[in-house]
């Protein structure tokens, strides 16, 4: 039986299911919007995606004697939940962190691309703050975060808004203590 973890953490997989998020798309969309991906490819990885219930059909239309589907994720269904994260091995949470990081550089290279960014005025930007928090400190940074997050995520898509990928890692300083 194929997991949540081993679907979602396959590195074009990943990609399709971020895609998707707050988009739903048809298989030609989805192609346009990865660039490097082939159809086959695509269409086997989408397949994947929504037999193990991660992404499904929420519309469909008769397109020369065929059938085109839109896709939308399931959001229940693609977070690792704590019983899965809990019961991965170091060499499981390496391979999913990698994946995660491998899927975030195909993003800046796509980003980087057409050649000439403008980093500035498209208010890109990586850092790494070091900070000394308390787990309750942290714990309500975590929470302001997600709040922040949160109220922005139905935003739907518009002329005046630019679709931006936040991402962010968190883990204690191991050189620290």
């Amino acid at each position: 039986m194929t997991t949540t973890s081993d679907l979602l953490l396959h590195p074009v997989r990943l990609r399709i299911v971020q895609a998707l998020v707050g988009q739903p798309m048809t298989p030609l969309a989805l192609k346009d919007n990865l660039g490097d991906v082939a159809q086959a490819t695509l269409y086997r990885h989408i397949n994947q995606l929504h037999e193990g219930g991660l992404i499904e059909s929420i519309g469909e239309r008769q397109i020369r004697g065929g059938i085109e589907h839109t896709y939308a994720v399931v959001k229940s269904a693609v977070h690792l939940g704590e019983e899965q994260l809990e019961s991965a091995s170091v060499s499981d949470h390496f391979r999913y962190f990698a994946t995660f990081l491998g899927t975030l550089i195909s993003n800046y290279a796509a980003y980087l691309e057409p050649g000439d960014p403008d980093l500035v005025a498209d208010r890109v930007g990586y850092q790494q703050v070091p900070l000394w928090l308390t787990d309750d400190e942290f714990d309500d940074m975590a929470v302001e975060l997600r709040s922040a997050v949160r109220s922005r995520l139905d935003n739907q898509s518009r002329p005046d808004r630019r679709r931006r990928l936040i991402t962010s890692i968190v883990m204690p300083d191991a050189r620290s203590g």
